[in-house]
């Protein structure tokens, strides 16, 4: 599976532990960086590189690290089409793909160590939308959702 990751200054070094065990597993990595911790930069340019690299089909899913998570998640669902959770549980990672067809799996790396981390990656990459009716019929609501918002912004 191709999956871009990207981090802000404050993912480092938990971007570069989520690469390396992502090739390790054989998956392709589109790398959207950071890898210097001690330049402080923005998480929302990051949320772009990662949004866009899913949105544009150099990427099947991917995995994006700020301090927190939540910010990272809040700009990544900015884009129509990505569908960011923030997840620092194992039932949210692979329930958030299952049910809710999650395309960008957000980590907070001042919340969990590198083992979850990793534990949610795994969970996230093998986990698959079930497309059941109701996760269906849910999902195009929110696309719907989008649709409006895109609209209303015309």
């Amino acid at each position: 599976m191709k999956i871009a990751v990207g981090s802000d200054h404050a993912g480092v070094p938990l971007n570069q532990t989520v690469i390396e065990e992502l090739k390790r597993r054989g998956h392709e990595v589109v790398d959207c960086g950071t890898h210097d911790a001690t330049q402080p930069d923005d998480y929302p340019d990051y949320a772009e590189a990662v949004g866009r690299a899913v949105l544009d089909g150099r990427a099947e899913r991917a995995v994006l690290i700020c301090g927190s998570g939540v910010g990272a998640s809040v700009a990544a669902n900015k884009l129509p089409g990505i569908r960011a959770g923030l997840c620092h549980d194992c039932y949210s990672t692979h329930q958030g793909v299952e049910h809710d067809n999650m395309n960008v799996l957000c980590l907070g790396s001042r919340v969990i160590g590198p083992e979850l981390a990793l534990d949610l990656v795994r969970l996230f990459i093998g986990a698959t939308f079930t497309g059941e009716a109701r996760h269906a019929r849910r999902l195009a609501k929110i696309e719907a959702l989008e649709r409006a918002a895109f609209q209303g912004l015309k």
